[in-house]
């Protein structure tokens, strides 16, 4: 088998898992594609909607479909670290006590983190390690995860009792954040008719973890122009208000930039999009569509933004216009 259709083989094995989720999952085709592509780019996920649009039935129809291993951690106030992690345990081995690690839900290959900002910044705080380096350390000890591994978050927008904020490290390590919106009424219909009916989806695995670590290799080897290169940190060097260069737009309702992670997640989106399109480099629209998912969470907003409703997209898309593609 030669190279090239090798990489046909797995760019119809994506194309597969797209269409195989979209059975179990009505509408959100948007969003299933942009999940697929962070796992593509080996980056975690921020799903950001109202209750009921089925993020947490997304992210179990992603892990059926891919054949991994999934787990679901509900945060809440009184999640502790050592339920996110794991703990050592004293346990008896011939008459004497020694401690031994059982490990948490975060051994998986896909992590649901439901409602994550509902737990403390303590709790928050135990996914940092294992987001970033694949690793989680207990005591003196540091394990490696399963891989691949991701964590895929939920969080709700419009409630803030019992919430708390998730830190700029924590949202930086989200390669992506997107917005689940509301389905339209055709969208809505078939829902009721798959969710108050006896009607049953079943969903077949199409991908498994090596299908998806060595996808993942390919991804990393898609060439990038010098002159895109330069588009995409442009547009992450632009969001810095204090950039004498930084246009109108930033200086007045930014407070700070995105994060160099920003220009890796735009980069790593960007390859992934191209793959998944059959092209084998990577063009400026790839860097235009991966701009607002990559940055839409790094940049922070200052009180006037928030004041003359203007959100974190509404900026990207202003830099993006006043830069120049060649």
């Amino acid at each position: 088998m030669t190279d090239e259709t090798k990489i046909q083989n797995m760019i119809e094995k994506i194309n597969a898992c797209e269409e195989e989720i979209g059975k179990g999952i009505i509408g959100q085709r948007d969003i299933i594609r942009q999940v697929l592509l962070a796992i593509l780019a080996d980056g975690n996920v921020l799903l950001e909607g109202v209750p009921g649009l089925g993020k947490t039935e997304l992210v179990k129809a992603i892990s059926k479909v891919l054949s991994t291993s999934f787990s679901r951690i509900q945060f809440t106030p009184d999640l502790m670290p050592a339920d996110v992690t794991g703990t050592n345990l004293i346990i008896k081995e011939g008459g004497n006590n020694v401690f031994r690690f059982e490990p948490g839900p975060v051994f998986a290959n896909i992590v649901l983190a439901d409602e994550i900002n509902r737990a403390t910044p303590k709790t928050q705080s135990a996914l940092l390690e294992a987001m970033q380096e694949k690793t989680v350390t207990v005591g003196k000890t540091t394990y490696e995860l399963p891989m691949p591994f991701m964590v895929l978050a939920t969080q709700n927008p419009i409630e803030n009792e019992g919430t708390y904020p998730l830190p700029e490290a924590q949202l930086d390590r989200f390669l992506l954040k997107l917005l689940v919106e509301f389905p339209g009424k055709e969208e809505l219909k078939a829902i009721m008719d798959i969710t108050v009916t006896n009607k049953t989806t079943v969903l077949n695995s199409i991908m498994n973890g090596e299908d998806i670590m060595e996808i993942r290799m390919a991804v990393r080897d898609i060439p990038l122009s010098d002159a895109v290169m330069d588009y995409a940190l442009s547009l992450v060097v632009a969001t810095h208000p204090e950039n004498r260069e930084a246009p109108e737009v930033v200086r007045k309702y930014v407070e700070n930039g995105a994060s160099p992670r920003g220009a890796q997640a735009i980069i790593k989106t960007a390859k992934a999009r191209a793959f998944m399109e059959g092209r084998y480099n990577v063009a400026f629209e790839d860097i235009q569509f991966a701009a607002c998912p990559a940055l839409r969470h790094r940049l922070a907003l200052n009180f006037e933004a928030v004041s003359d409703g203007v959100t974190a997209d509404d900026v990207i898309r202003q830099i993006m216009d006043g830069i120049k593609t060649i």
